[in-house]
């Protein structure tokens, strides 16, 4: 009987902690990626090394400012200890992120910039030389010559325009014998990237390479190649998941410029624990890019960077779907 009762007063202690943690609130710009759930985990380790909790909030289209402004203002309201935040527009953003700041809800930018500077830190690629790194690729494989177009994700994204304006940069200073013939815009939607890629192909026959500067477009861009039987257009696609990867190993992508959304996750949430125990966060950290080739595959560094287990952080149920 003894036993019994000290297990339920272990138990009550255990849930009174738990519900005495501080919570801070992470706003990605989507949920269903793996781009995004490594995120979570990422957030989670942070989270347990400053006895903090994490409340995970996100829209279910990644184009959609007015819903993100939604969840962090409820958050904003209702005092959380912090707010980690990727806008999905660098514009639309900055009301509600200005207003965490004057409640005392200090926020952390990461993945995307934001047109304020009333943040404790920004994590994020340094995406205009990830763009820069698939210009050098392009130029690489096309031996600096031939026509190429960009699908990209949408406009007011800072980190994809970033990586246009990186791209472009690049090629026009380093190959000045491609031929940039085009900026469409897939708008989050697989399907959308699709019609855009193939407008671009129709419109060029004689097209060398495609750059598409997201997940979502780099998966609606390899559909359209593939429907297409376009082998001959070299494809530089930005970020991971399983059929980009079985994608890149039969040759329909060249290579993938990947990110660390582990690193982005952790490294946002470190920011507010420090800043909640008196200490000054980093105020910009570069998460880093990997060029990887299908060469590269096997490496065991790469393959925990394109498949990490986030099943410490997240359970059993998270998967790499």
């Amino acid at each position: 009987m003894r036993r019994r009762s000290f297990l339920f007063a272990a138990a009550a202690s255990a849930a009174c902690r738990r519900d005495t943690r501080r919570v801070v609130g992470v706003v990605p710009k989507g949920a269903a990626h793996l781009f995004w759930q490594t995120v979570h985990a990422g957030a989670v380790k942070a989270s347990r090394e400053f006895d903090l909790a994490v409340e995970w909030n996100a829209p279910a289209l990644e184009i959609d400012a007015s819903r993100q402004i939604e969840i962090v203002e409820s958050m904003v309201n209702r005092r959380l200890a912090g707010i980690v935040l990727a806008p999905v527009d660098r514009r639309a953003l900055v009301t509600v992120v200005d207003r965490a700041a004057d409640a005392g809800v200090p926020v952390a930018i990461f993945d995307s910039a934001i047109l304020t500077e009333r943040y404790l830190s920004y994590v994020a690629t340094d995406n205009t030389e990830a763009g820069r790194m698939a210009a050098r690729r392009m130029g690489e494989i096309l031996g600096g010559r031939g026509k190429v177009g960009i699908v990209g994700f949408m406009p007011g994204s800072a980190s994809t325009m970033e990586r246009e304006h990186g791209f472009q940069d690049e090629i026009r200073s380093r190959f000045p014998g491609i031929n940039l013939v085009g900026l469409q815009f897939g708008m989050a939607d697989r399907a959308k990237a699709r019609a855009a890629a193939e407008n671009i192909l129709t419109a060029h026959p004689d097209l060398a390479g495609l750059f598409a500067d997201n997940e979502s477009s780099s998966a609606g861009t390899t559909q359209a190649l593939k429907g297409r039987d376009a082998r001959q257009v070299r494809l530089v696609a930005f970020d991971a998941s399983e059929p980009l990867v079985a994608d890149l190993k039969e040759g329909w992508i060249d290579s993938l410029i990947v990110q660390n959304p582990f690193r982005m996750g952790y490294e946002s949430t470190r920011a507010i624990g420090l800043h909640l125990s008196g200490q000054a966060p980093q105020r910009t950290v570069d998460s880093g890019a990997t060029l990887v080739l299908a060469s590269d595959l096997g490496t065991p560094e790469i393959r925990e960077l394109l498949f990490p287990d986030l099943t410490p952080y997240l359970g059993k149920e998270t998967s790499h779907a």
